[in-house]
Order: structure tokens, then sequence, then C-alpha cells
């Protein structure tokens, strides 16, 4: 059967996202009723099996909803990636009978929202360090004391997913994951004021002794690479969904330059900009570039339902897609604000949104630098000595 991504994403429901995005980039607000609906659609829930309450997508459906959703609201899209995220990983472990994250699957159908704490300053090792400190508590739960930034979905969430290091442990150094509830051992700071993607709030959170349940600790594992499952989830998850978030920026940027051109009359011509040879090939360009991205994604997803074994090439491809789908979105934005002309570059306009929400992509991981190092080292091997 044909999946149907109206089903979960009505055009209506999109419709009302888009129109209050503009005013949450405006105010600097989080989407309080987008979340409300989109928790009322189910959305939530799409990545769990429909034996435990949820809606049992494979990763390669949700990754077209997000394309979907993002047509409508990049910032909502991207915070609503980071619960995503957590509620992939679940899939990514019970799809191979690894147990521990059933209480994520539980948690959102029943409404829980999960945040993503990996993030920390200055901290490039990202998912294979943490500057966080995570203290044993003699009964299998730990106390996590640290600063995360770019935490989305800030003002609303329930758990969050973080990880820490137990320094203190006799088998230390380990890295430790786990989930923590909102108590007042955890404070958000009101700082998330940047040039777009405002509405995520991606606001910085520090730790304060907060503990994990010994039930929501959910490994514990050498620091650096590694073949564990959580690595492996995470990674996969988190750079196929943010790459799907981009793509479906850069398929809004095309969708409004054929408008924009179609409306458009040269004074010169008299003809519609879009008998304009040099605007033609620019928005065949922009096309060139935005097809080449929703089959590669869909593909690498599909491999990760269907457990393909990629070996080590599965670090290159993850981060190599999300690699091209961010260059290819701003090149696509970059386009399409050149073909919509100066009007673009009023704040009223949606292009001019796109174009600073594009830009949030650099800063995920993978970097262009570690997107560039994984390839060559499948290429060529490590780096000697």
């Amino acid at each position: 059967m044909t999946f149907d991504p109206s089903r979960f994403l009505p055009d209506d429901l999109l419709e009302r996202i888009r129109e209050r995005a503009p005013i949450h980039d405006r105010e600097n607000t989080f989407p309080e009723q987008d979340l409300a609906e989109l928790r009322a659609a189910g959305y939530l829930s799409i990545l769990v099996p429909a034996e435990r309450g949820g809606a049992g997508l494979s990763l390669e459906q949700a990754a077209i909803l997000q394309q979907r959703l993002a047509t409508a609201s990049p910032a909502t899209a991207l915070a609503i990636n980071m619960h995503l995220v957590w509620t992939g990983v679940a899939k990514v472990f019970s799809d191979r009978g690894v147990p521990g994250l059933e209480f994520v699957q539980d948690g959102a159908v029943a409404g829980d929202v999960f945040a993503f704490g990996i993030s920390e300053a200055g901290n490039d090792l990202v998912l294979f360090g943490s500057d966080t400190e995570a203290t044993p508590q003699g009964d299998g739960a730990y106390a996590f004391t640290g600063m995360k930034i770019f935490t989305s979905l800030a003002p609303v969430w329930t758990k969050l997913g973080l990880h820490g290091l137990d320094t203190t442990s006799p088998d230390g150094p380990k890295l430790v994951f786990a989930f923590i509830d909102r108590t007042d051992a955890v404070t958000t700071s009101d700082d998330w004021d940047t040039l777009g993607m405002r509405a995520t709030q991606s606001r910085t959170t520090r730790i304060d002794g907060a503990v994990a349940a010994a039930e929501h600790v959910v490994r514990r594992i050498d620091p650096g690479p590694g073949a564990d499952p959580i690595i492996f989830g995470i990674f996969s998850v988190f750079e196929l969904l943010l790459a799907s978030v981009y793509t479906g920026v850069a398929r809004r940027a095309l969708d409004l330059s054929v408008q924009t051109v179609q409306k458009r009359t040269s004074k010169k011509t008299g003809l519609a900009y879009s008998q304009d040879p040099d605007i033609r090939w620019r928005i065949a360009d922009m096309s060139l570039a935005y097809e080449a991205l929703p089959p590669q994604i869909a593909a690498l997803a599909r491999d990760v339902d269907e457990q393909a074994d990629h070996g080590a090439l599965w670090f290159t491809l993850l981060s190599g897609t999300k690699h091209r789908a961010v260059t290819m979105a701003k090149h696509v934005v970059d386009q399409a604000v050149l073909t919509a002309g100066g009007g673009a570059y009023f704040s009223s306009n949606e292009l001019s949104r796109l174009y600073r929400d594009v830009l949030a992509g650099m800063f995920h991981p993978s970097d262009p630098e570690s997107a560039h190092s994984a390839a060559a080292s499948a290429l060529l091997g490590p780096l000697q000595g």
C-alpha cells in the first residue's frame, strides 16, 4: 500500500502551522499550538510500534513526514525532530531485539516530550565523549552535573535524554546514556535569540545533580567510537531526520520560486518571468539539486529499517547524506532569493525566514569537516601517526 503522508499531516494542519510560523519567528516564541495539534494527531508516537500504541511507521516514512512538516515550519520540524530522534533510537533497539528503551515508546504514547541533551560547548567529541559528570548513586542510578547547549523543546520537554562521563567507577571511564525528569535540579536559561530557527527555543540547560533512575540508565559504554547500538541508533536517526528537515526547506523554497515567477511579469518583454531563459535555468538548477536528496534519504532510512549491513561505511553514508542535504538546501534557498528579487529581502517574505533558518544546518553534527574526514577514512584508511 502506498504511504499517504496526509493521513498523519493533513493539509489543513500544515496550513495552520505555516500561518503561525512567522509569528513565532518574529516574537521568538515556542510553537505551543503546533505541538498541541501534532500531539493530538498522534505525531509524537509515529515511530512507536502499533502493539505499544503508536502508528508503527518506519524511519523511511517518518523522514517523508518530516520533509513535509518542514515545508510549513522548519523550526517546528526541527524541534519535533529531537523528540523523534529518541523514539527512533527506541525503534532501532526494538527492531534489533535490544531491550531498554520501551519506556521511551510508552512515554511518547502517553504524551511525554523527549528532548536531546547531547551537545556541549567546546565538545567536538559529541557522542563519543562528555564534559558532564555522571556520578553513580550505588543503586544503578546516576546523578548528572553539567551544561548542555542547543536543547530544543526547552520550554516543553518532560524527559531529557543525555550523556555524561563516569570517571569514579572502578571500570571507568564510562560514557553513560540516561534520561532525567524535569526537576529543580535542571535550569533552563532564557538565552535563545538567534538569527534563525527561533521557534525551536533550543536554550542552554544547566544540570546540577539531576538523578536518572536505574531503570532510565540506558547504556554504560567506553568513550570513543564504537559499535554499541546507542551510538548507531542516535547517529543514524539524527542524521537522516536532520537531512529530512533541510530537504523540506529546499522543497518549500523551490515551490515558492515557481509560484513567484508564474505571477511576476517583465516590464521589458511583457511576459511572465517563467518565460525568461535565465530564470528558467535557475529554477531547473534548483530542481536538479533538490531532486537528488529525497531518494537518498529514503534509501538509507530503508536500510536502517531493514538492518542492512554497511559496516564501517555507515558513518560516511549517514554524515554524507546530512552534509549534502544542508549544502543543497542552502544552495536552493540562495537561488530562490535571487529568483524572487528584492521582495525576498523584506523580513515579511517567507524566503527571508527560510534564508535564515537554513543556516542552522551548519551547526548540527556532522559538520563538513567530520563528514569529509569520515569519507576520507573510508576510502584511504585512517591518518597515520
